[in-house]
């Protein structure tokens, strides 16, 4: 799918200082990627603290990016999570008109085998009419989906269209790249490895720094995909440090202070999570100032 190549962003949800959703702040992180030249948005990712939300919640943010994106970029829809049918209801019940495709985490908490993760991803691909990127990210879910496991559901469901990689383990996404089928996309889920994976010959990346420097990250993606190596990682350099410090107290927490810095949201989080310290916040905001030109 041309549509999924290159830098996809993961949208916050931005909040107020009491908690509660701020269309407008999401309306200017919406135009602010947009207009940066990311190539697509994704919405209800785990960036977006979606476990968080309310029902309510949920449909309020889906509603306003899909307005304030008026048809610009393709949209990707977080459909996921431990309730196979559960998540086989909603993927029957939903309008879905908006969206080029679903990312679709790998089941958490429960830590199914293989065979289990097998299970429910055949669960999701025969019941979604929309192409389907798969989501592995054992940092969250606790079992790691297996790059023999990725590879069967590629070939088995023709709307298995790619992976959203995070694991962190540049030799697996290797694996899934060489072995896949030919049109499968292997989609980094981990800034800091995305321009190695895309050299390695990766379709891009879903990012979070992609969102508070959309310019220049994403056309870092595009240098890659076009093997201007050199010239590439001049960005990733540059960014590397912010990158560090983004996650460095969870996402997130680390970008919505990059957006404090920026002018475009308050650095508010909802609990369990907190907003970083006083220190990381300092040493963010002076990164902000430092790298405006």
């Amino acid at each position: 799918m041309q549509s999924l190549i290159g830098t996809g962003v993961a949208l916050v949800t931005p909040f107020k200082k009491d908690f509660s959703v701020d269309i407008e702040a999401l309306q200017r992180v919406v135009n602010f990627s947009i207009d940066g030249g990311v190539e697509y948005l994704v919405v209800m990712g785990t960036t977006a603290e979606n476990a968080t939300l309310t029902a309510e919640e949920k449909e309020l943010v889906i509603n306003t990016v899909i307005d304030v994106n008026k048809g610009r970029l393709p949209l990707v829809l977080g459909v996921g999570g431990n309730n196979t049918m559960q998540i086989v209801e909603e993927l029957k019940t939903r309008d879905f008109s908006a969206f080029e495709a679903i990312l679709s985490v790998s089941p958490y908490y429960n830590k199914p085998t293989q065979e289990g993760i097998y299970q429910h991803f055949k669960a999701v691909a025969e019941a979604s009419p929309v192409p389907v990127i798969l989501y592995n990210v054992p940092g969250r879910t606790a079992s790691n989906m297996l790059p023999s496991t990725v590879i069967r559901l590629a070939n088995d469901f023709d709307n298995v269209v790619a992976i959203k990689e995070a694991a962190g383990d540049m030799a697996q996404a290797l694996k899934i790249i060489k072995d896949a089928p030919k049109d499968f996309l292997v989609i980094s889920g981990d800034d800091m490895i995305a321009l190695p994976i895309v050299l390695a010959g990766g379709a891009g990346v879903i990012s979070v720094i992609g969102q508070g420097y959309p310019k220049e990250f994403s056309e870092m993606i595009r240098l890659g995909l076009n093997k201007k190596a050199v010239e590439a990682f001049k960005t990733q350099y540059f960014l590397s440090d912010c990158i560090d410090m983004i996650f460095e107290q969870g996402n997130p927490a680390g970008i919505k202070q990059v957006f404090q810095a920026l002018g475009i949201t308050e650095n508010t989080v909802r609990l369990p999570l907190v907003s970083v310290d006083e220190s990381l916040a300092e040493r963010i905001n002076d990164f902000v100032k430092n790298s405006i030109k």
